[in-house]
């Protein structure tokens, strides 16, 4: 785990390296997955069928029946059925509210000009189905598809040795998923891009994945539309000394134990406070089931970060645009009105990350790797596309042509203005 102060010398160029340093996996994993896409694209089933075998270990008929996600719902404990109706009550209330409205209106020259919303026909969501079972992403990918009217939506998963994690196909029948395959990694972003003799394309993949999944949707990109290309998960807490450390050390931990490669960091006005929780991290890790995962990744790649004061931590935080930023603090408000790049904000003592992840509402498929400085999470919109229209008149291209002909002339275009002009009647 790194420390670092603010006020040291060479703290300019140290936290520059933490900010560039580089989590993703080792593998050089581009080749391998073009030639997965390619044998997907050119055999089609064969190619699915033979790279499920060897990675999934199973043979089995991939399409999972409507039926088998209803019979474990019911098969739920009570409390999880209603843990999961709490949950995705909220995400589908909340990204309804994202739907955007079309426009039609006439502007001051008497043209007719706006443009109108319609949803993708069909939408691809993968789930992660390795380290653990994330009946979560199947809510945040398929409510916000649903609430943008998506036609036909489609979910893979990987299933090592045939099996899924029942808490996953009870999502999927809570969410309305249409179709469920039992396919993942690379294979399943390209079966979903291209289409096989089973599997009809999409137009839209969102969904997060493991490296393989992540460079197959950047590779796909153009062929499909995308949510975004993930990284290793993060966190930045910023806190003051009046927080438990106990709940601070238990927040940074809620992104380690993802996976060896995520990022924990801790920015704090109080060094003994800072050390409170250092301490907290190894109590709890020493009694977590995944205190493995979590114990590599604090000391590989988290940090705690003394600053003079919270507010000469938000430039900072701003460079590091990290996936999930917690607020902790007296004056949290004021801190989160400065805050510039931050894919998803928790504001307050009494809002961790964790509560994102399931039940408040927000989507928690977010940016990382610092590209939250350009990229939003999840949302209606990733699910939808804009065409705008115009319709003109005489009069309306009378008074906006000529400045056309004008424009296409100056590029060397003759056809484009002709086909103004000759309307001109010039």
């Amino acid at each position: 785990m790194i420390r670092l102060d603010a006020s040291a010398p060479d703290f300019a160029t140290a936290f520059a390296a933490l900010v560039d340093a580089r989590r993703e996996a080792d593998e050089d994993v581009a080749r391998d997955v073009a030639a997965i896409v390619a044998r997907v694209r050119d055999e089609g089933d064969a190619a699915v069928r033979d790279l499920t075998q060897r990675f999934d270990r199973h043979s089995l008929d991939w399409r999972i029946d409507r039926a088998d996600c209803l019979a474990a719902w019911e098969g739920l404990p009570s409390e999880l059925r209603d843990a999961l109706e709490l949950a995705a009550e909220r995400i589908a209330a909340y990204h309804l509210k994202q739907k955007p409205e079309d426009r039609d209106e006439i502007d001051s020259a008497g043209i007719r000009l706006g443009a109108r919303w319609r949803p993708v026909d069909a939408a691809g969501v993968y789930v992660p189905g390795g380290r653990a079972a994330y009946p979560s992403s199947v809510l945040m990918n398929a409510l916000p598809a649903k609430a943008a009217g998506v036609g036909r939506l489609v979910m893979v998963t990987p299933a090592p040795d045939g099996q899924i994690n029942p808490l996953v196909l009870a999502a999927a029948h809570l969410a309305g998923v249409d179709e469920i395959w039992r396919i993942g990694g690379a294979q399943a972003i390209a079966a979903l891009a291209y289409g096989t003799e089973t599997i009809a394309p999409v137009d839209v993949i969102t969904g997060p994945g493991n490296a393989w999944v992540a460079e197959a949707k950047r590779q796909l990109y153009g062929v499909v539309g995308i949510d975004m290309v993930a990284g290793p998960s993060e966190i930045v807490v910023v806190a003051d000394a009046k927080n438990d450390p106990e709940w601070i050390a238990a927040d940074l931990l809620s992104q380690a134990e993802h996976d060896p490669t995520s990022q924990s960091i801790l920015f704090t006005d109080d060094a003994a406070f800072g050390d409170r929780v250092a301490e907290a991290v190894d109590r709890q890790i020493a009694v977590l089931a995944t205190g493995a995962t979590a114990r590599t990744s604090w000391d590989a790649n988290g940090a705690i970060i003394v600053v003079p004061d919270l507010v000469d931590a938000l430039p900072l935080v701003d460079r590091l645009a990290p996936e999930h930023l917690e607020l902790a603090c007296d004056d949290a408000e004021a801190l989160f009105d400065a805050v510039r790049h931050a894919g998803s904000v928790f504001i307050g003592r009494h809002t961790p990350e964790a509560i994102g992840d399931y039940v408040a509402g927000p989507n928690h498929v977010l940016p990382t790797g610092r590209r939250a400085r350009f990229a939003s999470g999840l949302s209606v919109l990733d699910f939808m596309k804009r065409t705008s229209f115009l319709a003109l008149d005489e009069a309306g291209l009378a008074a906006i042509g000529p400045a056309a002909v004008a424009l296409a002339g100056a590029e060397g275009l003759p056809a484009h203005a002709r086909s103004v002009s000759i309307r001109l009647n010039q």
